[in-house]
């Protein structure tokens, strides 16, 4: 279950997406409109994995995030940003598709092992204000006479993608992604 606290964060994550996709090449830059987030579990309950889905131009992006309470030593190019975070404090924001921890999330999903998380928003004080359905929901599909793959399969090398922009993934096993106003796959095998 995700532990959203009602805080302010400094810069904003529109302000974090933007930069994201400005400065990479297989991105742009222009009005950016936020479609939805779904959010995994950390295991370890340490890290915020997040995935936003946003529109700019005709492109419609995925874009997975980790937010951690510390630096992840050789990560450095995959370092996003630092955040502020009003009741967390500084978090250190990365490209999950560089992120161990968010692809280990994607491996249990697409092997069936992990759903997306609930949403408990809370106070600073931890007090529950609400439980909130994502804007964005995941389904597992596999093609009829296929099988899920295991996780010991994909930690070997059997490969599996994750989309950057959306609408051309397909594969025998998919993560879909639905939205208001959309859909599509977000991960394959």
């Amino acid at each position: 279950m995700a532990i959203i606290y009602q805080a302010e964060l400094s810069p904003s994550k529109p302000e974090i997406l933007r930069d994201f996709l400005a400065g990479r090449s297989w991105g742009e830059s222009g009005e950016l409109e936020l479609l939805g987030a779904y959010r995994f579990d950390d295991p370890d309950g340490e890290v915020g994995v997040e995935c936003q889905l946003v529109q700019v131009g005709e492109t419609t992006y995925h874009l997975p995030l980790t937010y951690r309470p510390a630096p992840v030593e050789g990560a450095e190019e995959h370092l996003l940003t630092t955040m502020q975070h009003s009741v967390l404090g500084e978090r250190y924001v990365y490209d999950g598709l560089g992120d161990e921890l968010a692809l280990d999330c994607f491996r249990r999903a697409i092997c069936g092992e992990q759903a997306q998380a609930e949403l408990r928003i809370v106070t600073d004080d931890d007090e529950l204000i609400e439980t909130r359905p994502q804007s964005v929901t995941l389904s597992l599909e596999v093609d009829e006479g296929e099988s899920l793959p295991t996780g010991d399969e994909l930690l070997d090398g059997a490969p599996f993608t994750i989309a950057r922009t959306l609408g051309d993934l397909d594969g025998t096993v998919r993560l879909r992604a639905r939205w208001s106003g959309g859909e599509s796959v977000v991960a394959a095998y």
